[in-house]
């Protein structure tokens, strides 16, 4: 059976890169490896979400879902520094790059690296949780991802989630409508959707 960046233990050979790349007008160091998701560049619907995401959120955690080696909880680092991150990730070649790429960029004392199916290894509340979620890996698991969080937000907490619209953006946002009550196409661009729902305590009052 073919492995993909979302096997929880890659067997594939490693292959080490590290490579910068700019974010948020920093320039980042970034090691990747064979078995992990866009191990060459910053993937372009990540980039999308980071320019999009809305850094005004209430108080907390930030939860960055699916980290991969860490390009989301990291570049935020960087611009957020009062805030405190969790990266969960199912890949634990990933998990162990993320740790390594926090060093790298001095932002691993605010970076806690969990092993995490979805949300089996998270624990708390957060003020925002992004994901760019794992399209191959199946509707039912990115759907698990979209409506799982939830749970995991403080009121007024956000989540921001980036997809294609011919890998499910469009039925992406009515189930982000249906579980939160609210959602809205923050950004497009090049067929990226960038999605966020604001989750209200009330709603479930």
């Amino acid at each position: 059976m073919a492995e993909h960046y979302y096997t929880a233990n890659p067997s594939v050979a490693h292959d080490e890169h590290t490579w910068t790349f700019p974010l948020f007008e920093h320039s980042l160091t970034f090691t990747t490896d064979a078995g992990v998701f866009s191990k060459s560049t910053v993937d372009f619907g990540t980039r999308t979400m980071l320019e999009a995401f809305d850094q005004e959120i209430p108080a907390g955690k930030i939860l960055d879902l699916g980290a991969g080696y860490g390009p989301v909880s990291i570049a935020l680092a960087t611009v957020m520094p009062d805030r405190e991150f969790v990266a969960a990730e199912i890949n634990e070649r990933a998990a162990e790059l993320v740790k390594r790429n926090a060093q790298k960029n001095g932002v691993s004392d605010r970076i806690e690296v969990v092993l995490s199916d979805r949300y089996s290894g998270v624990d708390g509340k957060f003020a925002a949780i992004l994901t760019n979620p794992p399209v191959r890996a199946g509707k039912e698991i990115v759907s698990d991802m979209i409506a799982g969080a939830k749970d995991y937000l403080v009121d007024g907490g956000t989540l921001t989630v980036v997809l294609q619209k011919k890998q499910g953006a469009p039925s992406a946002k009515a189930l982000m409508t249906e579980t939160f009550g609210n959602a809205a196409t923050i950004a497009k661009n090049k067929g990226y959707y960038i999605l966020e729902s604001v989750y209200h305590e009330r709603a479930d009052a």
